[in-house]
This record gives structure tokens, C-alpha cells and sequence, in this order.
């Protein structure tokens, strides 16, 4: 299973975080299947908080990807839905076998 966690890099008492997706089993510092931005919780700037690649980020939740909790807050804050749009729902409402009884309404 794939999921969408922070990697701490940088100093000691000065942490900067990547964005990947990664393999669950992986420890947390590990191999990253793709980096996908940043996060740099103590810079004073907002517009240099965050680098995020949407499209992909977009492509891994497609694909059902599970964000961490922290990176959802993060997604969210950056106007990412970290679920699945209304579009799945409406995909998964069509496949749905029809009863006799809502096909006669």
C-alpha cells in the first residue's frame, strides 16, 4: 500500500520535511517511490511554507494512495482534497445494479 508521508531531513532543531509517496513497510526516513514538495515548518515566510506538485499529488490519491494525518491537514490548508472528489462516488453510483422498483420511479 502506498501512502503519503513526511521524510525529516535537515539539522538538529532545525527540521525540514519532503512530501513523498512511499511504500507503507518503508521506515520513515526511507526510499521514496516520488517526491512530491516540502515543507518547512519554521520559516517566517507563508508563501515559502509549502512547495506542493499537485497533478501528482492529485495521480497518487487517484490511484488510492492514503495521506498521513499530517499531511492531509497540510493538503487541506494548500486546498487539496485529501479524499476522493465527488466524482468517485458518482462513478461508484453507476456501476450499482438498478432495482425494479427506483427503475419504475
Amino acid at each position: 500500500m502506498v501512502v503519503l508521508r513526511m521524510k525529516r531531513m535537515g539539522r538538529i532543531r532545525r527540521p525540514f520535511y519532503r512530501i513523498g509517496a512511499m511504500d507503507k513497510r518503508s521506515p520513515r526516513d526511507g526510499r521514496v517511490i516520488e517526491n512530491l514538495g516540502w515543507y518547512d515548518p519554521i520559516t517566517t515566510d507563508d508563501d515559502k511554507r509549502y512547495n506542493l506538485k499537485a497533478g501528482r499529488i492529485h495521480h497518487w490519491l487517484s490511484v488510492g494512495a492514503q495521506p498521513s494525518e499530517t499531511v492531509a491537514a497540510i493538503l487541506k490548508k494548500h486546498g487539496i482534497d485529501p479524499k476522493p472528489g465527488p466524482h468517485h462516488k458518482d462513478l461508484v453510483a453507476e456501476d450499482a445494479p438498478v432495482s425494479a422498483e427506483s427503475a419504475a420511479e
